[in-house]
């Protein structure tokens, strides 16, 4: 078997290699006459079948299978001796030749990892975000989550008009050029003002309404509307207020310390598990930020070439992943405004961050001991009811075993990068932290 490899770009290999026709012929012999020992066709008893007929029915198949072992062993070979790591698949192709040629010919186009080298990240800053736990942050996280709990009840006062946060069931109807279109018509629909389900001209023209009101007005549907056939088009809506709800949130009593798993209903308990929760929480979002940073540190330090094979299958398994959670929550991908291409970026950034974070876990010595990975496991069960339960479940999955590890070599390469790195702190508001949500 004689071998070449070229250079086509700076991660793209070309390998030629040939396959005599001598030992293909012979593997090919070998096996058709093993298979003639026990193949069965009707008219022949078992092993009786003769051997011409054995190469008529199976002999094309055959010689495709080894055939295509015998360029897959040169491939791996012709790599292990050139000490090429490949990324991704090869394209393997047969040369054109002579049918009576000694040797079959073939070429495989691949990729290889690029090499790694991690820039110095000594000077490079992070910024740590800082949040004391005040009764102020408990008080705030309390009133969102009577807001999550809040109901709706009619307007006592007849004369109120629909403002941010009411609920209304409206009757509306939408017309371009005279003419109906899907989607434009609903009787019975419920949203709630501020929401932002519908359109922001639509909310500010039933903003302001009372009760039995109706409202004629104009509307132009945004150029990148996902509803293709109205995008960019001009509207003429009718609508109706039928019914205005006004929110009411329940009152601060044992009732509501109940709801949140306080089993005897003390509201000082309530406050005391309240804060405990937010601080886990703030805890969780400072680590998060930091976490971010100390990566795209990474990934400034250490600029590449990526491997397109590489990308293309985590782009790929990205978009799988989208699709089969939008299916789990009951939508269509036709009824969304779905671009895979939003996910490109993502793709390479994964691959990026995976190659470098392999590539410290070698030259830093930074893969995660067993008690590390025990001490996440036992972090990420401590908001469940019974944590020593969630925590012999991680050990019974594999896959959720396996993905708190690379969690865990994630944490020690963070942790590796913030000891080098100026890190600074820097005081953050509550809601920005939080992001509006406890």
């Amino acid at each position: 078997m004689a071998v070449n490899v070229e250079n086509l770009g700076t991660l793209e290999r070309r390998l030629s290699m040939s396959v005599p026709v001598q030992d293909v012929d012979r593997q090919v012999d070998d096996r058709l006459k093993k298979m003639a020992r026990d193949v069965k066709m009707p008219g022949f008893r078992p092993g009786k079948v003769p051997l011409k007929l054995v190469v008529q029915q199976y002999g094309p198949q055959i010689r495709s299978e080894v055939l295509g072992d015998a360029v897959q062993k040169a491939f791996t070979d012709a790599v292990k001796e050139a000490n090429l790591k490949v990324a991704g698949y090869p394209k393997i192709e047969k040369k054109d030749g002579a049918t009576d040629a000694p040797a079959f010919e073939f070429s495989a186009t691949f990729e290889v990892y690029p090499e790694v080298k991690v820039g110095d990240v000594a000077g490079m800053k992070v910024e740590r975000p800082l949040l004391e736990v005040d009764d102020a942050a408990v008080d705030r996280t309390i009133e969102i989550l009577r807001k999550q709990r809040q109901t709706y009840v009619a307007s006592s006062n007849a004369a109120r008009t629909a403002q941010e946060g009411d609920r209304l069931t409206i009757d509306f109807e939408g017309k371009i050029g005279g003419e109906g279109f899907q989607g434009g018509k609903a009787a019975g629909f419920v949203f709630v003002l501020g929401e932002k389900r519908m359109l922001p001209e639509f909310e500010a023209n039933a903003a302001g309404l009372k009760a039995g009101e109706s409202k004629s007005f104009e509307l132009k549907f945004p150029d990148d509307y996902h509803g293709k056939d109205v995008a960019g088009k001009n509207a003429t809506f009718t609508l109706e207020v039928k019914k205005l709800e006004e929110p009411k949130l329940p009152a601060l009593d044992g009732d509501f310390a109940k709801q949140l798993g306080v089993a005897d209903g003390d509201v000082a308990r309530m406050r005391t598990d309240v804060r405990a929760n937010v601080e886990r929480e703030v805890k969780k979002r400072v680590e998060g930020r930091m976490k971010a940073q100390a990566l795209q540190v990474l990934l400034d330090a250490a600029p590449m070439e990526l491997p397109k094979s590489l990308v293309q299958m985590e782009h790929q398994r990205l978009v799988e992943q989208a699709v089969a959670e939008l299916q789990q929550r009951g939508l269509k991908i036709e009824q969304l405004p779905f671009d895979p291409q939003a996910f490109e970026d993502s793709a390479k950034r994964r691959v990026a961050l995976g190659l470098i974070i392999n590539e410290l876990k070698v030259k830093e010595k930074l893969n995660p001991k067993p008690a590390e990975v025990r001490a996440l496991i036992e972090a990420e069960s401590e908001s469940y009811e019974h944590p020593a339960e969630v925590v012999k479940w991680f050990y019974m999955q594999p896959q959720r075993l396996s993905e708190m590890e690379s969690l865990a070599l994630e944490s020690n390469v963070v942790r590796w990068v913030l000891s080098k790195a100026r890190v600074e702190d820097k005081a953050v508001p509550f809601d920005e932290l939080m992001g509006g949500n406890a």
